[in-house]
């Protein structure tokens, strides 16, 4: 796969994912602000993916301060962070890398500035590298799930595109693969924004594994038929209690997945853990541009003029729902995670 997020010749270069699949194109961000564009406008997507750059932005902008001293420079910073803070309100991997970049700053804070400026960027890399080993762990243990010749629906895109490599949904299928096993994926197109259609597709593809796209409403009708035997999706925030914040649309297959006996997992890893939530009632739900449902990827109006829309990026799928969450230290029932990951 290409990289979805890297440091280059002193820029943040992105793929654009706005682009995918007819147009395979990089983006570079040359200062912070145009690094927290890109996220507002889904260049880059996918919660691990947003914090592995949010970390490079804050990188990135740090280079450009022109203050000496650490406590002129540290203020300066943390106002980069703000700012990046505010691009997307759901993902709790955003907050979680910036709260990491600011913790590697105040633990430099006796060196020299110069010195500081270099550990960022060093930083930042180090997420990246972290969350590609995180993403192959949690496929390990995902792919024990899967067994030869099952077909298994997922809903928008938590592949390679959606973290800094490999993936964490589609890691796991991705491992199921490298094992050897026979598997088909179905993929959900996805609405409005269509993660399903132009990006899961296209990955899967890319690495030959077999993919069959349908539309969003069809789901129900093929568990019926017994043709998925198992879901599995990534995750944008999960609370303590279990609760899961994914995509919008999520809720509703993991309701038609325990209507019809299927097992359903989460894949994220402890970056998308947000312990400070008790609840999915208290995450935060991303609103966004009633365009993009009126309209089918920023073009071809599909809706009259003026119609009043309701746009929610994100739904929260109950505990109750969730067969077991896997992560890169394993598969954990819902309730369980506080004390595996209280530490």
């Amino acid at each position: 796969m290409v990289p979805t997020v890297e440091w280059k010749d002193g820029a943040v270069r992105l793929l654009d994912q706005s682009r995918l699949p007819m147009h395979v194109e990089f983006l570079d961000c040359r200062d912070y602000r145009a690094v927290a564009q890109a996220i507002r406008d889904l260049k880059v997507r996918g919660a691990p993916a947003i914090g592995v750059t949010a970390a490079m932005g804050v990188a990135l902008g740090a280079q450009a301060m022109t203050a000496t001293e650490y406590r002129d420079f540290a203020t300066q910073v943390g106002e980069i962070c703000d700012h990046l803070a505010a691009s997307r309100p759901t993902a709790v991997n955003l907050f979680w890398a910036i709260g990491r970049m600011k913790q590697k700053l105040a633990a430099l804070n006796n060196h020299p500035v110069a010195g500081i400026k270099a550990e960022l960027i060093t930083e930042s890399q180090t997420i990246l590298d972290e969350d590609i080993a995180l993403c192959k762990a949690m496929g390990q243990h995902g792919a024990a799930l899967i067994q030869s010749g099952q077909t298994i629906l997922t809903h928008c895109n938590a592949g390679a595109l959606a973290t800094a490599g490999y993936g964490t949904a589609l890691g796991v299928i991705r491992a199921a693969w490298e094992q050897g096993k026979q598997i088909q994926v179905i993929a959900d197109e996805t609405r409005p924004v269509l993660q399903g259609a132009r990006l899961t597709a296209w990955e899967l593809m890319q690495d030959h594994i077999p993919v069959t796209l349908i539309t969003d409403n069809m789901a129900g009708a093929l568990m019926r038929q017994g043709k998925i035997q198992l879901c599995v999706v990534g995750a944008d925030r999960i609370a303590a209690n279990g609760d899961v914040a994914n995509k919008i649309g999520t809720y509703s297959v993991a309701v038609l997945a325990r209507a019809h006996n299927i097992p359903f997992y989460v894949a994220a890893p402890y970056s998308t853990i947000d312990l400070t939530t008790q609840s999915g009632a208290e995450i935060p739900i991303e609103e966004r541009n009633p365009l993009e449902v009126t309209a089918i990827h920023g073009s071809h109006p599909i809706a009259p003029a003026g119609v009043a829309v309701l746009n929610p990026a994100f739904d929260v799928t109950p505990a109750g729902l969730i067969t077991g969450i896997i992560t890169e230290r394993g598969v954990f029932k819902p309730g369980e995670l506080a004390a595996h990951f209280r530490s």
